[in-house]
């Protein structure tokens, strides 16, 4: 069935740079309903979405997470905004090998916006005071394809860090410690 053409709506959070003062409640209230249990407790590391900052500049650009992509790219290109130069992975919304962001801080499992399953909108639109961030929803024909489960996808990412028999290794204790 691969190929066929379906309408899918897709959602995504459109930003506004001009708009966005820092204030970072969208770090917090992501990494919030994404504890577990949710909203007990906050941790900005596990937020889908990151802030970078240039206070002195008062200048603020919000990225939230991406796919995951298995391999680093190929591009490094510098970007100078107001004087002060950004690599191009500051900008970038994919998780992947070669940087730390958008990695679940205990595991290292890849991060990926899930627009607050469940909600009826993404908590960072709902909490964002300064309308910076705002929900886009727009129908677009897609190949339908099939997806990676997310456990297959963390188990990769565990594989290609540690290696195959690591991972074999800890699930062995895991097990054994669970039987006792």
């Amino acid at each position: 069935m691969s190929g066929e053409k379906k309408k899918k709506i897709v959602k995504t959070v459109k930003i506004d740079v001009d708009k966005c003062n820092g204030c970072r409640a969208c770090e917090v209230i992501c990494s919030s309903f994404h504890a577990a249990p949710k909203y007990s407790s906050n941790n900005p590391a596990r937020a889908r979405i990151r802030v970078i900052r240039e206070p002195l500049k008062d200048q603020y650009i919000p990225v939230y997470a991406g796919e995951y992509t298995s391999a680093e790219c190929s591009g490094r290109d510098k970007y100078t905004i107001d004087g002060k130069e950004y690599d191009e992975c500051a900008f970038c919304r994919a998780s992947c090998p070669s940087r730390a962001e958008f990695k679940e801080p205990d595991s290292g499992l890849p991060l990926k916006c899930d627009m607050c399953e469940g909600e009826d909108e993404p908590l960072c639109v709902k909490v964002c005071l300064a309308d910076a961030l705002t929900l886009e929803e727009r129908e677009e024909e897609v190949e339908e394809e099939e997806e990676l489960e997310e456990l297959d996808i963390g188990l990769e990412s565990l594989t290609k860090k540690h290696g195959l028999q690591k991972v074999k290794d800890a699930l062995a204790r895991m097990s054994e410690s669970k039987k006792s």
